[in-house]
């Protein structure tokens, strides 16, 4: 069949750059420690896992279409109203339903410079126009975000912390991002690593959500839960913004296991807290044994961090890349952020923190190439 006849997706379908994840695969013979999508070293809760097992034997069954058990638990755990929970597959499915409902042909949503980027996509799946915001110091700047607003303007995403920079802005910020927003615009918090967060200053968003008819915060189970394979997103928000998207969201989107292993992972806070204490300490280990190589660590407060690495042939961030892989340390290349000279590497064992930490000493210290 011919290009002219065939069925063609309507415009701006073909323009979007499909959302690629980080590299999961070392050479043959190596030994993998994958570092590039922020997952937690100390996996799940055995509670969890104990309570996913458990749905072996009702394969057959449909799961609860309204993930009941699940937004129990994740409103019991934070004193919320259940009714006011979404559950998604993951906090990607509830971006891209909140744009569906919310955005429309020409409209404009609103993220910034080295946001999250299934913000493009999900604009532009739903037809909009993406606006980026320049950062400073590579954290969001709320009043360049409130300048770039206009009448088209219908989302704002602010991820807080951000990924790959791992920045945040107080939430005395977020407020005044909130109020010089007008009404009919959403804001949408993710706060995907927000329990990972050790700063007085900073708030997920609940508070803003509980008084506000405009804001929606995203969560996941992804992260600090160690379910990230099975899918498993969350958004608070007001009474009317949950009921439309209730309309749109599919009948069965949160499976059987995930609500089962998601509710019990909430549950389990003793796991929670030895997470935290383990990123407390490596990732400030990390950043400090970082930058006694010389290099650039910009600081972080979620389970990652983003170092920047010298234009210099040979210690570049494309070649450290290379040189990391080789020894099956597997980073993640941010070059699709705007971020070419950097690499993201997610805060992991001991080991694995000890291994990368000694691969960059060598590479920083090896001999330069020819001509350099």
């Amino acid at each position: 069949m011919s290009a002219a006849i065939r069925p063609m997706p309507r415009p701006g379908v073909l323009d979007i750059e499909a959302y690629v994840p980080g590299k999961s695969a070392a050479p043959a013979g190596v030994k993998l420690h994958k570092l590039s999508s922020n997952e937690t070293p100390l996996g799940p809760s055995p509670k969890a896992v104990e309570a996913y097992g458990r749905i072996a034997s009702k394969l057959e069954l449909y799961p609860d279409g309204s993930s009941t058990k699940l937004r129990e638990a994740i409103a019991g755990r934070y004193g919320l109203d259940a009714g006011r929970i979404l559950c998604g597959t993951g906090s990607d499915e509830l971006l891209q339903l909140i744009t569906k409902a919310y955005l429309g042909d020409g409209d404009e949503g609103i993220f910034t410079q080295h946001g999250f980027l299934v913000y493009r996509i999900a604009i532009l799946a739903a037809g909009g126009k993406p606006v980026v915001v320049d950062e400073t110091n590579f954290t969001a700047d709320v009043d360049a975000i409130l300048a770039a607003v206009t009448p088209r303007t219908k989302i704002v995403f602010l991820a807080n912390p951000n990924n790959p920079t791992g920045t945040y802005i107080p939430f005395d910020e977020v407020k005044r991002l909130h109020a010089g927003l007008p009404s009919d615009v959403v804001l949408v918090l993710d706060a995907a690593y927000a329990e990972y967060v050790r700063r007085n200053d900073y708030a997920s968003g609940l508070e803003l959500v509980a008084e506000s008819e405009n804001v929606v915060m995203t969560r996941t189970f992804s992260k600090i839960y160690g379910l990230a394979n099975l899918r498993i997103g969350w958004m608070y928000g007001p009474a009317h913004i949950i009921d439309a998207l209730e309309r749109i969201r599919g009948p069965f989107n949160v499976n059987g296991a995930a609500i089962e292993a998601g509710a019990a992972a909430i549950a389990d806070e003793a796991h929670v807290a030895a997470a935290i204490e383990h990123n407390d300490t490596w990732l400030a280990w990390t950043t400090a044994e970082l930058e006694k190589l010389g290099l650039t660590v910009t600081p972080s407060v979620g389970n990652f961090v983003l170092i920047h690495f010298p234009t210099t042939p040979g210690r570049t961030a494309k070649e450290a890349d290379a040189f990391l892989t080789q020894r099956g340390l597997i980073l993640r290349g941010v070059g699709s952020y705007g971020l070419p000279g950097a690499l993201r590497m997610t805060i992991g064992t001991e080991e694995q923190n000890r291994l990368v930490v000694s691969a960059l000493t060598e590479f920083m210290s090896g001999a330069m190439p020819a001509g350099a």
